[in-house]
């Protein structure tokens, strides 16, 4: 039986970054993933936005540090992940939602964070064209940007191996081996492995890991759909957040969307409907178009004639409040948690990699002990994250 020093469950947004921080850190790793190759699961699905304007803090100094990364890959390694620091901006139409903005930025800014609340006419400029009836202002965040989730985690992937970082592939894990409440291994549908320490980074698969070893970890997914336009001239480049609700009686209701125009000019867009679908039933549907059509060009009429060209639906693997469960657990020594995600893997994804392979070898900082208080899986799940 080949034995590691640390197996990884899930070659997504998480996995695959850990597995670069772990082999960089001269521990034998090992990735196994029930889909074909690399990114096959949620991190496609991905639209690739990246911002550290969290109002949790564990996030927001993941985040950081990920931004950290993408805004150097190319510089570093050679590759083009299509990287642009375009921002993100938070609009307000509402008293309402003005004060929410503003009592967040505050907070944001304890984090160190880049970001100001602006006026309309800031706005004006940013998003040309854009609807301002009742606009009040909104939030912009400039070191936030975004980058192409595929370029990225195949990159990440190719120089993983690079360090020796292992996979395997179409092979599923079906049990987590423990020895008096210690980790000794793996079982999968085609063998099994020997290792002290496993990382579940399955996603929306992460409850099921996790019941191997007798833990119940709060992770439901839900799906939101997705799609990209025909390229055109690119006219704005930060992540526009729309974060007031709609009651359609025709089309049905949704809670936020959020739109950007990635580097070949084609537009990425999302929403969140409302109810929430839960499941892992990944088949678009295409119903949301009309009602994401109808807001965005309500909101940027210049969108009107542009066409679109694919849709698709991922899963946001859920927590009770919106935060990511992330380190080691004291029922079973040498398991460590790297799930629910909430939809913002590939944000979290490179600045997490990395905590958890300082967390193997035993070189955490205070910083990493703060995040990991704050994420814990034995946390009081309250509340919801604000802006989530």
């Amino acid at each position: 039986m080949v034995e590691y020093d640390v197996i990884i469950i899930g070659a997504g947004s998480v996995g695959v970054p850990t597995a670069l921080a772990t082999a960089r850190d001269g521990l034998k790793t090992l990735v196994i993933d029930s889909l074909p190759s690399v990114a096959q699961a949620d991190n496609k699905h991905a639209i690739g936005g990246i911002r550290s304007t969290h109002s949790h803090i564990g996030k927001s100094l993941l985040c950081q540090r990920s931004i950290e990364i993408f805004s150097s890959w190319e510089e570093k390694y050679g590759d083009d992940i299509w990287w642009i620091q375009g921002g993100y901006t938070f609009l307000a139409f509402s008293e309402e939602d003005e004060k929410l903005l503003k009592d967040t930025v505050k907070l944001q800014k304890s984090y160190g964070l880049n970001i100001d609340f602006v006026d309309a006419e800031k706005i004006k400029e940013l998003v040309p064209g854009i609807n301002d009836e009742g606009l009040m202002g909104g939030t912009y965040s400039p070191k936030d940007g975004n980058a192409s989730p595929l370029l990225a985690l195949h990159s990440i992937y190719r120089n993983s191996k690079e360090l020796e970082a292992e996979y395997r592939f179409n092979e599923k894990v079906t049990d987590i081996l423990t020895k008096k409440d210690n980790v000794i291994g793996i079982k999968t549908t085609k063998g099994k492995y020997k290792t002290k320490y496993v990382i579940n980074a399955a996603g929306a698969h992460a409850k099921e890991i996790g019941s191997t070893v007798g833990l119940d970890i709060p992770v439901i997914p839900d799906s939101h759909e997705a799609g990209i336009t025909e390229p055109v001239k690119n006219f704005f480049s930060t992540m526009i957040v729309d974060i007031r609700p709609c009651i359609d009686e025709k089309f049905g209701d949704s809670k936020n969307y959020y739109f950007y125009q990635n580097k070949e000019g084609k537009i990425l867009f999302c929403l969140t409907p409302n109810p929430n679908i839960l499941g892992i039933d990944r088949r678009e549907t295409g119903l949301f178009l009309p009602q994401i059509s109808k807001r965005m060009i309500n909101l940027l009429p210049r969108l009107r004639n542009i066409k679109i060209r694919r849709i698709w639906r991922g899963l946001y693997p859920m927590t009770p409040d919106g935060n990511p469960i992330v380190g080691k657990v004291h029922e079973v020594k040498g398991y460590i948690n790297a799930v629910g995600m909430c939809g913002q893997g590939f944000m979290l994804g490179p600045g997490l990699g990395e905590l958890l392979g300082r967390l193997l070898i035993e070189k955490t900082t205070s910083q990493d002990h703060e995040i990991l208080n704050s994420l814990s899986h034995k946390r009081e799940f309250y509340g919801e994250e604000v802006l989530k």
